[in-house]
């Protein structure tokens, strides 16, 4: 007796399951390539399912100041605010950052490295917030200590927070304790804290350790003014101090270089072609056009490294 064997479509599987296969592609194959392969497969990829860890921090380098909100703005509308993950670079307005707040309802990771949002604007939306336990303002230089009290005011889940400086940026500073203050005020369940660089003294430091009881990782590479004996950190059990002498990565170099966007033909540009896609369905049709994508130039650097560029830090243990 013949058995018969049934096999399943690609294009039958269900949303859920298509976006977690496509969560292994990249952004450009995402957006360029599934969405002409077949009808089912592009109405996918314009849904939240592809869209619940949003990682653009590459690209955005790279990118122009309006595509990047035009970018971070399609993207988090296809979420649909089921986005759990969000990592962008260089945010340039405070009204981007807004943005962002107002669809964050079940954002849990938020990395938002060298964006030029300011402290009134985090006053203001902190609140929307509240579901965060990740976050990275890392080279943020317009941010300070009141931003950080608003985020650990309203974040009351946050158990991890980036907040990373560059040497260069504190060539005018005095000192940093504010910040320091700030943080251990309003983050009592902080697990991991990263603060390299922040000119703040031993004291500040010790006010942490005793006010945030959970940590147990505390970065502070080339915050040259903490003293912290072995003494002092056994009593300290559960905690790993790294710096602040820094042995693994190098100052200053490619800061300059690697920072800013730029319109070099070293990028590979690519286009979203939407008048080749007639085949498809009237809604999906009209769905394309309403984002008004058909021009947006995404640039790609290729093989750029944003780890080994120059201008951030080693990931701590």
């Amino acid at each position: 007796m013949e058995e018969a064997c049934e096999f399943r479509s690609w294009d039958e599987l269900i949303p859920d399951a298509l976006g977690l296969i496509f969560s292994n592609l990249s952004l450009q194959e995402l957006l360029t390539v599934i969405p002409r392969v077949c009808k089912s497969w592009r109405k996918a990829v314009m849904g939240p399912y592809c869209w619940q860890e949003i990682d653009i921090v590459e690209w955005s380098q790279r990118s122009s100041p309006e595509s990047l909100d035009r970018m971070l703005q399609m993207l988090i509308t296809r979420s649909d605010g089921s986005h759990r993950k969000l990592s962008v670079s260089g945010l340039r307005t405070d009204a981007s950052f807004s943005f962002v707040a107002d669809h964050a309802k079940s954002l849990q990771t938020l990395r938002l490295p060298r964006s030029e949002i300011s402290d009134s604007i985090v006053e203001n939306v902190a609140w929307k917030l509240s579901t965060i336990t990740f976050l990275d303002v890392s080279y943020c230089k317009k941010l300070g200590a009141p931003a950080l009290k608003a985020i650990g005011k309203h974040c009351k889940l946050l158990t991890g927070l980036r907040r990373l400086k560059h040497p260069l940026e504190i060539v005018d500073k005095l000192n940093q304790d504010d910040e320091a203050l700030a943080i251990a005020a309003t983050m009592p369940k902080l697990k991991r804290l990263e603060m390299s660089y922040l000119l703040i003294s031993t004291e500040a430091v010790l006010k942490i350790l005793t006010s945030c009881c959970e940590l147990e990782l505390l970065d502070v590479r080339g915050c040259w003014n903490v003293k912290l004996d072995e003494k002092l950190i056994k009593k300290f059990p559960c905690l790993k101090v790294v710096g602040p002498l820094v042995i693994d990565c190098y100052e200053g170099n490619g800061w300059d270089d690697c920072s800013s966007y730029s319109g070099s033909s070293g990028y590979l540009a690519w286009d979203f072609v939407a008048d080749e896609m007639d085949y498809y369905d009237d809604e999906l049709d009209v769905a394309w056009e309403d984002e008004s994508m058909d021009d947006l130039e995404l640039r790609f650097y290729d093989g750029f490294d944003a780890d080994n560029a120059g201008f951030d830090w080693a990931q701590s243990p």
